[in-house]
């Protein structure tokens, strides 16, 4: 497979030579990052979606991306990095999540949310140094640490906190699983990947998904995989339907099955099992990370994806059929790996 960054280059129109469309470019890519895909076009679509279920939820997507994009080149962050929209996915996250979870109209989540952009691509270039030694990617690791230190600090700040309720308290033990409808379920297949932008509507995952296939058909496939996995698992285990149905329970499985099987490892019989497996253990580690976090309100953010991915990586070059793709990741080079693009 060509080199990815090699092949944006060799792909560049004239037109997106120019600085302001050039920077438009690198934007767009960034918010498709958030799913592992470098493609203008799609990362246009994440906007529709985003805007689609919301129009300050569009505003700050776009903002946070740009505000990380802008940061990792004043601090000087490899070019192709920053051409590959490698720099703005994460800050894309932390916008947004400040947006959904600190109450969009407040100016001071919208100054939160700026300085959370470039705090994170500061975050991403220590977290690189780290794991990228360990041949590791960040994945949204930064955007975590970020947005978890924000929502443990924002109830204790009365300029931050505008929620007339408190966080949520601990969680108490489950009652029997409530039926899951047919439309709870073909709902929550579509809303698992709305929520990986803390969005619950699932016409708005239907349209980040077709984002995806306009990219990549085994990204999309393996989306709709760990959606199914995510779903099935959550109701095998007893989740609420409504839980299920929103997409919170599922979201993190789609992540996994993406990373693990066309982008980190091979697409193959064997990294599709992998994948997925791996996709049942974040949908099962989801409920805990969000006990864990309830204190600040219950909010698991990618943490399980991020752990899971992680492990599952890090154990795979004991596995001889499980091949990581392409050259081992450099420590300046740490986020997720791409693929071929045209926009």
């Amino acid at each position: 497979m060509r080199d990815p960054i090699t092949t944006l280059r060799d792909r560049t129109t004239p037109w997106s030579r120019r600085p302001g469309p050039r920077y438009l470019v690198h934007v767009l890519r960034g918010q498709a990052q958030v799913d592992f895909l470098p493609n203008a076009v799609t990362g246009a679509v994440f906007s529709v979606a985003l805007f689609a279920a919301g129009w300050a939820y569009g505003l700050y997507g776009l903002l946070g991306t740009a505000v990380g994009t802008a940061t990792a080149h004043l601090l000087g962050v490899d070019r192709e990095r920053i051409t590959a929209g490698l720099e703005g996915f994460n800050a894309c996250l932390v916008a947004v999540g400040s947006a959904v979870f600190l109450g969009a109209g407040h100016l001071s989540t919208a100054l939160l949310a700026v300085a959370g952009s470039v705090l994170v691509t500061i975050v991403t270039a220590a977290v690189a140094r780290v794991l990228g030694s360990r041949q590791l990617p960040t994945l949204t690791l930064p955007f975590c640490l970020t947005a978890s230190a924000m929502t443990l600090a924002a109830p204790g700040l009365a300029r931050l906190w505008h929620h007339a309720a408190p966080p949520a308290s601990l969680p108490q033990p489950a009652g029997p699983p409530s039926a899951l409808s047919f439309t709870d379920l073909w709902h929550g297949l579509f809303a698992n990947v709305a929520q990986i932008f803390f969005m619950p509507q699932w016409y708005v995952g239907a349209l980040f998904l077709i984002g995806i296939f306009l990219a990549d058909r085994t990204a999309g496939a393996m989306a709709c995989l760990g959606s199914l996995t995510g779903t099935g698992t959550a109701w095998a285990l007893g989740a609420p339907a409504a839980q299920i149905a929103s997409g919170a329970a599922g979201y993190n499985a789609v992540l996994v099955a993406m990373a693990l099987c066309g982008v980190f490892l091979p697409a193959g019989r064997r990294t599709v099992a992998y994948a997925l497996t791996g996709a049942a253990a974040a949908t099962t580690l989801t409920p805990a990370l969000t006990a864990l976090t309830a204190p600040s309100g219950g909010h698991a953010f990618t943490w399980p994806f991020v752990l899971v991915t992680l492990v599952f990586l890090a154990a795979a070059p004991a596995f001889p059929h499980l091949r990581a793709t392409g050259k081992p990741t450099p420590v300046a080079t740490p986020a997720s790996p791409t693929t071929p693009t045209s926009a």
